[in-house]
């Protein structure tokens, strides 16, 4: 900086003004500093900026999936948040992974980033109250933590779920399969929780959702729920199925088109998310649609707000998902 100030003929506050508040200096000698960062090829020091500032201008995301397209849409949203307040977003990956989760949380409070965006693994998790303790804000995304130490941006994921077997049994259907890892997920428990609550509303047995319980929630693991529910007996064998992403049920879908079954003739699918490739499928899916752009720039928002408000009071933001209805359940 003080090469630059000599070479521009400045003082050294002017080029301070210049890279932190250029609305102080006149066009004329910001232009000219530019002109002269740009000819030494200065580039600001900003880890001195933060140690003298205390405060760091970066934003982390730890996700649960970064292979999932809903993650990065949430991140996206975030992004948009960020970018307004001329803030930088690092996204990490726990991949479900608890250590790698402390791991990751570990290291950006030693990075002293401005705060913490999280999908955790457990919501309640005690590392993520003590981190907040310390002086980082933590905001919880897509889940709804049961103390009062955060933020929290979610969805009703239990009303998704109603509605999505509400949908299937009104279209004629009372075998429902439910596929996805509702045992280690919260938010595929509550959708669980909702399809239970739509049979129960429609004079249904809880019998009548037929559980094919998946190790994670990937194309993979709905191929292989596809050979399951192809392998039942005909007569038990559900003609619908709701599956706890999107992902799940491109998988089944996939399966369904190798053995010929029919969609939505043999078997109608509702997914979960309404991720871009729903809509793209072979046969187009119906999706539970979670608003995740939206979700993300919230959680940003609340986030934000938290590192610069006095006084600032921990919400709880709840959004309601909604059910796109296409082919895959349509006959």
């Amino acid at each position: 900086m003080k090469d630059v100030a000599a070479a521009a003929g400045v003082s050294l506050g002017t080029v301070s003004n210049v890279l932190n508040r250029p609305d102080r200096v006149s066009p004329a000698t910001r232009a000219k500093v530019e002109a002269v960062m740009a000819e030494l090829r200065f580039v600001r020091n900003e880890s001195a900026r933060q140690l003298r500032a205390g405060r760091s201008r970066v934003l982390a995301y730890v996700m649960l999936d970064g292979s999932n397209p809903f993650f990065t849409d949430v991140a996206a949203g975030m992004e948009d948040a960020a970018d307004a307040g001329d803030l930088s977003l690092f996204l990490c990956n726990s991949a479900h992974q608890p250590s790698r989760e402390a791991a990751y949380l570990g290291r950006l409070e030693q990075q002293r980033v401005q705060g913490i965006l999280i999908t955790p693994v457990d919501p309640d998790a005690p590392l993520l109250g003590e981190i907040a303790r310390r002086g980082t804000p933590v905001v919880v995304v897509d889940r709804t933590p049961g103390g009062t130490t955060h933020c929290s941006v979610a969805v009703d994921d239990v009303y998704g779920g109603e509605i999505a077997v509400r949908h299937l049994i009104e279209q004629g259907h009372e075998r429902i399969a439910f596929i996805g890892n509702h045992t280690t997920v919260g938010q595929v428990r509550d959708r669980r929780l909702g399809a239970l609550r739509a049979l129960s509303a429609a004079g249904l047995y809880p019998g009548h959702l037929v559980d094919l319980t998946t190790t994670a929630l990937t194309v993979a693991d709905g191929r292989g729920a596809g050979e399951r529910l192809a392998g039942l007996p005909a007569a038990v064998r559900p003609t619908a199925a709701f599956c706890a992403n999107d992902l799940v049920a491109l998988g089944l879908l996939q399966t369904c088109a190798n053995l010929r079954m029919r969609v939505p003739g043999d078997l109608a699918i509702v997914g979960y998310d309404d991720i871009e490739f729903a809509a793209a499928a072979a046969v187009p899916l119906t999706s539970v649609r979670q608003p995740r752009r939206r979700l993300g720039r919230t959680a940003a928002e609340l986030l934000l707000a938290e590192t610069t408000e006095t006084g600032h009071e921990h919400r709880k933001v709840v959004f309601t998902p909604e059910l796109v209805v296409r082919a895959s359940t349509l006959r």
